[in-house]
């Protein structure tokens, strides 16, 4: 029991200690990302009318109903989530979307005429849709890469798992697809369309900005010529490989797996030089988005 509760307090400390380190920086990147979503919400998507979900979502809806500004219900709403977050999750767990929940009201209703300065041709929505969802993207990536967040529905996602262990993916899925229904009764199933796409073209790009686009590949061989292999890869690739001992789960045969990872230019190099010298050899292939340390 003593040592669970220091392996405990260790990994606390260790994430305070993450969560102090470059603050400056982080938090000027938070309020850059949460400008520039401010910026493209009251430009295109406000414009628009395209329901993607979120408070955004729910924002453009009683806008369009109740002609309520849209600021005011992306704080009531955001604001009535972080209590529920503090009530539900803690103080720490509510803190990290605290300034992102106001800074975004702040520069909704900061950038609120942005639409009369800058003129954007609503024709193509097709266009707009691709734009608002690379946009989206990068911000909400951005966001994430700092370790904050910016409030919201994914509030409730968190206390959904939290409390019935329902998957965030889930909870997140089901709310943003009732706000978007919603918004089809009013604006239409075209809308529903647009929405998707935006939906895509921001989750595949998320990735990308948090992660990285992956420049090289990480490679499982499992061979018997697994000395010559390392050979060809140590003098003529001029890369290193880790070796180590597996057992087969049907034959319970001992073999050799190497682990290696090269730059995507060298792909075709390395795999036609692992098939010629063992034609049966079996190689999983991965992308390896950040590679350091070692020697």
């Amino acid at each position: 029991m003593k040592k669970t509760v220091k392996t405990n307090i260790l990994e606390s400390d260790i994430l305070k200690t993450i969560m102090k380190q470059d603050l400056v920086k982080r938090y000027a990147t938070l309020l850059f990302a949460l400008f520039l979503g401010a910026i493209v919400f009251n430009l295109l998507t406000l414009p628009t009318n395209i329901v993607a979900g979120g408070v955004n979502g729910i924002a453009i809806i009683t806008n369009y109903v109740y002609g309520i500004e849209p600021s005011i219900i992306i704080f009531t709403l955001s604001i009535s989530l972080l209590i529920f977050s503090y009530m539900y999750l803690g103080k720490e767990k509510t803190a990290v979307a605290l300034v992102g929940t106001i800074a975004y009201s702040f520069f909704v209703q900061l950038t609120a005429p942005v639409a009369n300065i800058i003129m954007v041709d609503m024709d193509d929505l097709l266009l707009i849709s691709i734009f608002i969802g690379v946009l989206s993207g990068f911000t909400n990536g951005l966001i994430y890469k700092t370790g904050f967040n910016a409030g919201g529905l994914p509030i409730l996602s968190r206390i959904s798992y939290e409390k019935f262990n329902i998957s965030i993916g889930t909870s997140s899925l089901i709310m943003n697809a009732i706000i978007i229904l919603i918004g089809s009764i009013f604006f239409g199933w075209n809308m529903v369309m647009y929405a998707l796409i935006i939906t895509f073209i921001s989750s595949q790009l998320i990735d990308r900005v948090v992660i990285g686009i992956s420049k090289n590949k990480a490679f499982y061989i499992i061979t018997s010529e697994h000395e010559k292999v390392n050979n060809y890869i140590i003098n003529d690739l001029e890369h290193s490989a880790t070796i180590f001992d597996v057992k087969g789960a049907f034959l319970e045969k001992k073999r050799k797996v190497l682990l290696v990872v090269i730059p995507t230019s060298e792909y075709f190099k390395f795999t036609s030089g692992i098939k010629l010298i063992d034609k049966d050899a079996f190689f999983l292939a991965s992308d390896a988005y950040q590679v350091e340390g070692g020697k």
